[in-house]
């Protein structure tokens, strides 16, 4: 088993921080709101893009997949009532001369092997594609 530690405190009225290893990342948690800083919701979306993205970075060696760059964009809906995710979309955008069945299966290997994507497609719907930039 891995193990993750991460701490989290409050600076002011305005914004807090979390630390884990030697990075520190600023966090909104504003009332209203401030635009320097991801709020929880960004950052649950920004979770699951590094996920993919370092699951990428994992799978493409042992696939002898080759790639000039990749972008991920996700987008969140959230409910008010009870506050939660409802769903979470994303879109791969890779730079590749790899075939549509290899860009399939790098597409297939990163949502099989994903902790955080496994993690929040358990809990709320997760979809997305994967497509040639």
């Amino acid at each position: 088993m891995l193990e993750y530690s991460v701490t989290a405190k409050r600076i002011d009225a305005h914004g807090s921080e979390a630390r884990a290893k030697d990075a520190t990342l600023v966090l909104d948690t504003d009332l209203a709101g401030r635009p320097d800083a991801f709020n929880p919701a960004e950052l649950f979306l920004a979770a699951i893009a590094a996920c993919i993205l370092k699951g990428i970075e994992r799978v493409t060696p042992l696939l002898g997949f080759s790639l000039d760059g990749v972008e991920v964009r996700l987008h969140g809906e959230r409910q008010d009532s009870p506050p939660k995710m409802t769903s979470v979309t994303y879109e791969i955008i890779v730079q590749t001369a790899e075939t549509d069945q290899r860009l399939e299966l790098l597409h297939k290997n990163v949502r099989k092997y994903g902790t955080i994507s496994n993690t929040v497609a358990d809990a709320t719907n997760l979809a997305g594609t994967i497509r040639r930039a």
